[in-house]
């Protein structure tokens, strides 16, 4: 299944609680983080929204208060986790990844992360923490789709990466990426 339909999230999610028209497949941490940042996390979404009410939303969509529980875990790391006001990296060292981190992102998703970081799209500092978040999802193994919406979470709380996140947003609905300019 696609995670990057028209809406940004699946029609199968939108609506209807987790499970309703997928089969077999399992609820995860990226469905519960998909449907909040779709539901919750936008800009036309209100602001003004507490961890409880979030939550009670949550269970009401249909999701289970485990895997609510670990999507909240994954986004207090995430924020934890922010970089400080410190220079960016311009050239990280080369990325050698873990045989764990190879099982988990493919050729296609570690040559995507390497573009984005060729492109200035993200910094070393971003693809660490891009890298840490895919870990961190409780799934064996990350397509390409699943990982664009990782950089997009990344990009989004990542303070001063407006316009990185608004050229994610827009590779979200393409095959090929395209050219940062």
């Amino acid at each position: 299944m696609s995670r990057s339909s028209m809406a940004g999230i699946p029609e199968s999610l939108s609506n209807a609680p987790p499970g309703a028209g997928r089969g077999e497949m399992k609820e995860s941490i990226l469905d519960v983080l998909l449907y909040l940042f779709e539901h919750y996390f936008t800009e036309d979404a209100d602001p003004v929204r507490d961890r409880d009410s979030l939550q009670s939303g949550l269970l009401q969509a249909g999701f289970s208060p485990a895997e609510t529980s670990k999507a909240f875990d994954w986004l207090d790391a995430l924020a934890a986790q922010r970089p400080s006001d410190s220079p960016a990296r311009a050239d990280g060292p080369t990325r050698l990844y873990s045989s764990r981190e190879e099982a988990k992102l493919d050729v296609e998703c570690r040559g995507f992360l390497m573009f984005l970081e060729q492109h200035g799209v993200i910094d070393a500092d971003r693809r660490e923490l891009v890298v840490d978040r895919a870990m961190a999802l409780d799934q064996d193994e990350l397509d390409l789709d699943d990982l664009k919406w990782v950089v997009l979470m990344v990009l989004f709380n990542q303070p001063g990466s407006e316009a990185a996140y608004a050229w994610m947003e827009t590779q979200m609905f393409i095959d090929e990426p395209e050219t940062v300019h």
